[in-house]
């Protein structure tokens, strides 16, 4: 007893007290979104609020589980986790249930669970165990191709549920990469790539070539030579319309045709206020009804009449904005920003290099999650089915998210130890 005190006296409670905020206002939210006055107790199992508490209190007894644990086990275990979650990612192909046209949950009776929602925390251990093994170094090639690995295998067996969105999450753990030495060059060659996406989705593939010529050129042009300068250009051109001429194959065969509209929509080329668009313009429409203060608890009419489907998980941000307003969009928003700058905090005060990785593993999963899902509810982003952690309805991303933090905070517990 006298190490469990000891472990508990050095736990975060910062962190604890922002997760329990957050899951009681996501309860709260998720009470309001499906609200109806004939069905208003909160134990009722038929309704979304009701199945949530459930999920909380498990949720709850998971977190005390996690902080009983000897921190040291998730570090010996990081690698038969991770291997035991690609089986399941591989499985759920195989054998699991399809929901809304995408096979990503096992079924058990009643009771779901979505496997990519636990792969990230295993990806996050795996990824964390392989940067802080002696002799890696992400600052050399094999080693970053190897981490690279770990992230997206993953995200491979995740497209073809199929779900991009899940699988989308994972390019957040490049900024881990990047804080333990990958160079920058990295993050921009990935963002250019998601630029001449976009372009090659708004013209047409012969002005989109014509383009690339032109910048090569100017490179070629205004830069100082160096040994291979000329040979890089012209890879980096090669790759450039080599992709640009796999993007008409990948948005026509690999998207499903409710991705490929989406993504139409927000780009402007498609216009279906009724139709594929109709959930992110209601959840607009619900946004801005709220004005400054909102229309108070269970007062949002948009939501409380079913105008905007998936209310209480991919869209229940627009819940707060109609019924809190601005003011308290703003006050959950700084909820979330507070709760990254502390893991940040924690993170960088970790003295394990296992510890510190698995933190910015946290932190950038959870704020790419929190980032793409607002963007969703009011028409930055393509609806791509990403959750608001410890917000959203659901048992598999709850107690993921859950998982996901709370090993932190008991790895941070350990960091007056070496792990």
């Amino acid at each position: 007893m006298r190490e469990n005190r000891s472990v508990f006296a050095n736990i975060d409670w910062f962190l604890v007290l922002l997760y329990l905020l957050l899951i009681l206002m996501g309860w709260g939210n998720i009470y309001a979104a499906v609200f109806n006055e004939e069905n208003s107790s909160i134990m009722d199992m038929s309704q979304e609020y009701g199945r949530q508490l459930i999920w909380i209190l498990t949720s709850l007894f998971l977190a005390i589980l996690i902080l009983f644990t000897d921190g040291k086990i998730f570090q010996a275990l990081a690698y038969p986790i991770y291997f035991v979650s690609l089986l399941t990612l591989l499985g759920v192909l195989l054998f699991g249930k399809e929901v809304a046209g995408a096979r990503s949950w096992f079924a058990i009776g009643s009771f779901s669970l979505q496997p990519s929602e636990f792969a990230k925390f295993a990806t996050a251990l795996a990824l964390a165990r392989f940067a802080s093994t002696d002799g890696i170094s992400i600052k050399r090639w094999r080693d970053r191709l190897i981490a690279l690995g770990f992230i997206f295998m993953p995200a491979v067996l995740i497209i073809p549920q199929p779900d991009p969105g899940s699988a989308l999450v994972y390019s957040a753990l490049l900024l881990v990469l990047y804080r333990e030495g990958l160079p920058g060059d990295y993050i921009f060659f990935g963002l250019s790539l998601a630029v001449l996406f976009i372009l090659s989705l708004l013209f047409d593939q012969l002005s989109i070539i014509i383009g690339l010529v032109v910048i090569a050129l100017i490179v070629v042009l205004l830069t100082r030579k160096v040994r291979g300068f000329y040979w890089r250009v012209l890879g980096v051109l090669s790759v450039a319309i080599m992709f640009t001429y796999t993007v008409d194959y990948a948005f026509n065969h690999v998207l499903e045709d409710r991705h490929r509209n989406r993504i139409n929509i927000l780009l402007g080329k498609a216009h279906d206020p009724k139709g594929i668009g109709y959930n992110t313009n209601q959840s607009m429409i619900a946004i801005g009804s709220g004005g400054l203060q909102g229309k108070g608890f269970l007062q949002g009419t948009q939501t409380k009449f079913d105008f905007v489907p998936e209310q209480s998980t991919d869209f229940i941000f627009c819940t707060v904005g109609e019924e809190w307003g601005f003011i308290g969009s703003t006050v959950l928003i700084t909820l979330f920003m507070v709760l990254f700058f502390r893991l940040v905090q924690v993170a960088e005060r970790q003295k394990s290099l296992f510890s510190r990785v698995y933190g910015y593993c946290v932190v950038s999963i959870l704020f790419f999650h929190f980032a793409i899902n607002i963007a969703m509810t009011i028409g930055l982003a393509p609806v791509i089915g990403i959750p608001l952690p410890f917000f959203s309805y659901g048992g598999s991303s709850l107690w993921g998210f859950t998982i996901l933090l709370f090993v932190f905070i008991k790895l941070d517990a350990y960091r007056l130890q070496i792990l």
